[in-house]
């Protein structure tokens, strides 16, 4: 089953499904971006979710978006309407980083059917497809979630699967080797992960790379582990969250870390690789 929907597939889809919007930007100063862009006009019946507020807890041990409080996620969807058998569909502006992270968000939560659509809003403006600048009602869902319906890694786990297995790092080359650090204070890698920028998974306009198969054959060559383990962590766990799903497009059951690189130093004793090598 994909995990993907195009512009054209949704609009036909749109009365059959919830539609999630989740428009958010890392490295702005201004946290109100996303929600300022949805109201300027977003999918016609969609809802904004906050992910820093609603798709995350606090920065703290846990790194920069630890996983929510499942409270929360449970709020955020009632007020969508969602129930157990929902149909939903989440996209962000363009990349599906964040739609990403809602999407493992949900699942890990038990919402069993959830796809992101292809491209983001930018796709959906690109299909000449109409906009909203209405906020839908709150509705009255009965979802009722049960977190854990997904493996996670933790610091120990991905040390392990690092040492044992396949772990990847979706951050840019630059900051896996330590030649820059734009966000955390310790710039570098998990000893043992091998890189796979997120960025080099989409093509120009936002969407999937239509090669998935072959870029990831070209990912792991080297670095084969038969039927072993493969875990994504990135800076936070939202870019991680986009390999995640490019890798279930392919079939692949990779784990994802949710504390990432943020959490990984907190601890000083937790060792640091640097340069273009696994270490």
């Amino acid at each position: 089953m994909t995990h993907l929907i195009t512009a054209t597939e949704l609009a036909h889809e749109i009365e059959d499904v919830v539609v999630l919007d989740v428009r958010w930007a890392l490295t702005t100063a201004n946290t109100s971006a996303g929600r300022t862009d949805y109201d300027a006009g977003h999918v016609p019946g969609a809802y904004f979710v906050d992910l820093d507020a609603e798709l995350a807890a606090r920065p703290g041990d846990g790194g920069r978006h630890p996983l929510p409080d499942p409270a929360v996620v449970e709020a955020m969807l009632r007020r969508a309407g969602i129930s157990a058998h929902t149909r939903v569909v989440t996209y962000d502006g363009k990349e599906s980083y964040a739609a990403a992270r809602a999407w493992w968000v949900l699942r890990w939560v038990g919402i069993a059917d959830v796809r992101v659509l292809d491209g983001g809003y930018a796709a959906w403006l690109a299909a000449g497809l109409p906009v909203s600048t209405e906020e839908p009602a709150d509705r009255h869902g009965d979802v009722e979630v049960r977190p854990g319906h997904l493996p996670t890694l933790d610091a120990a786990g991905a040390a392990a699967l690092a040492r044992d297995g396949l772990l990847l790092d979706a951050r840019a080359a630059e900051r896996y080797a330590g030649e820059t650090e734009p966000i955390d204070p310790v710039a570098g890698h998990v000893p043992g992960s091998l890189n796979s920028p997120t960025a080099a998974w989409i093509a120009a306009d936002g969407t999937f790379r239509r090669d998935l198969a072959e870029h990831w054959e070209r990912v792991r060559a080297g670095h084969d582990v038969g039927g072993g383990a493969v875990g994504v962590y990135c800076g936070s766990g939202v870019t991680a969250a986009h390999e995640m799903l490019a890798l279930a497009e392919l079939g692949v059951d990779a784990v994802l870390y949710p504390g990432s690189w943020s959490e990984w130093i907190r601890d000083p004793a937790r060792p640091v690789a640097t340069g273009h090598s696994p270490g």
